[in-house]
């Protein structure tokens, strides 16, 4: 394999789930990919291990990387939320034989990546009213609840990442306190991504399954147990096979757009509220629909301001990567992006 360029870049998204790689290198003034693979980030002892797997045969050495991973980066280094791997950006360094890996929270990659997107990587839930010298909010439900924050820099928008996925669940009516007080019962404490994530999808299926909210077939119940639970429930809600599918469904999105909303308040993100992760994109049908922006407008006396913030999907699965690749370019610049 030959890259087209002496530059070579390095980059990945590192999730619980999958691990995704590419090699990229500037092309006509954007960045062109060379060369991707996704592994499943479970079946491999360490990132070490995959990225061995990804560069044999590679016969153009790395000149620049950059990891965006799924958990909190202190000082180079980030023990992965939903997978038990320790990445240390100085080991990294030393097995790709460069100066320096960039390691950051993949929500502050993909942020990073947002400047690359065109506008078909984007589906608008809200027009909006965008401040051009206000600030951004991105959040992503996949794996976990990834939140970033973009602020604004002059004419510049500088992303940073942020835990606010972690915080607690809080319930805006009876359901949602009913909803709490089911998943108290096993958790000694309930955060926003227990039910805002994929996981979080079946705790509520299971929710509203427990109150008798409607029967599960047993064609359901052999697809939940052979098959991603969370993935069987938003299909059997969007092709219409399942009324409880569909019921859980909505109050996902629902608490979606409510805990958007609450992001792009404390941020103020009257520039625009980005939604990013691997399930928007498949459920933007049920997300165009007025439940979601009808949580996220719902903010008593701040109303007006939710509905003048634009609101966008992003559709772009490489948007984290070719963030990733933006900050590996920077840091040979000494920017401080990656830190």
């Amino acid at each position: 394999m030959h890259a087209p360029h002496d530059i070579l870049i390095l980059a990945g998204d590192i999730g619980g789930t999958n691990a995704r790689l590419a090699l990229l290198a500037p092309a006509g003034g954007r960045l062109a990919f060379v060369r991707e693979q996704t592994f499943a980030s479970r079946e491999a002892p360490s990132l070490e291990s995959v990225l061995r797997r990804f560069l044999a045969g590679t016969d153009h050495p790395i000149t620049h990387a950059c990891m965006g991973v799924a958990g909190p980066v202190r000082q180079g280094r980030c023990e992965a939320t939903n997978l038990p791997w320790i990445i240390d950006a100085a080991v990294l360094a030393r097995q790709l034989k460069v100066p320096r890996v960039g390691l950051l929270n993949d929500l502050a990659a993909q942020a990073h990546g947002i400047g690359e997107l065109e506008a078909a990587d984007f589906e608008t839930l809200n027009p909006g009213m965008p401040d051009p010298q206000g600030h951004c909010a991105l959040i992503a439900a996949g794996t976990g609840l990834g939140q970033a924050g973009l602020y604004r820099h002059g004419e510049e928008l500088r992303p940073f990442a942020c835990e606010g996925g972690h915080a607690d669940f809080a319930p805006r009516n009876h359901l949602e306190m009913a909803l709490l007080d089911h998943l108290l019962k096993q958790h000694s404490r309930v955060s926003a991504e227990r039910l805002v994530s994929g996981r979080g999808l079946v705790n509520i299926y299971h929710f509203l399954k427990a109150r008798g909210a409607g029967e599960e077939p047993t064609w359901l119940a052999e697809a939940l147990a052979s098959d991603d639970p969370a993935a069987v429930i938003s299909r059997a809600a969007l092709d219409g096979r399942s009324p409880l599918c569909d019921q859980a469904l909505d109050l996902f999105v629902t608490l979606y757009g409510a805990e958007a909303g609450n992001l792009a308040l404390k941020l103020m993100a009257t520039s625009g509220v980005y939604l990013g992760g691997g399930i928007a994109p498949k459920i933007v049908a049920r997300l165009r629909e007025p439940l979601f922006m009808n949580a996220f407008t719902a903010k008593g006396r701040m109303k007006p301001l939710m509905q003048a913030m634009p609101v966008r999907v992003i559709l772009n699965p490489k948007t984290a990567l070719l963030g990733a690749a933006r900050v590996a370019l920077a840091l040979s610049e000494g920017s401080n992006h990656g830190k």
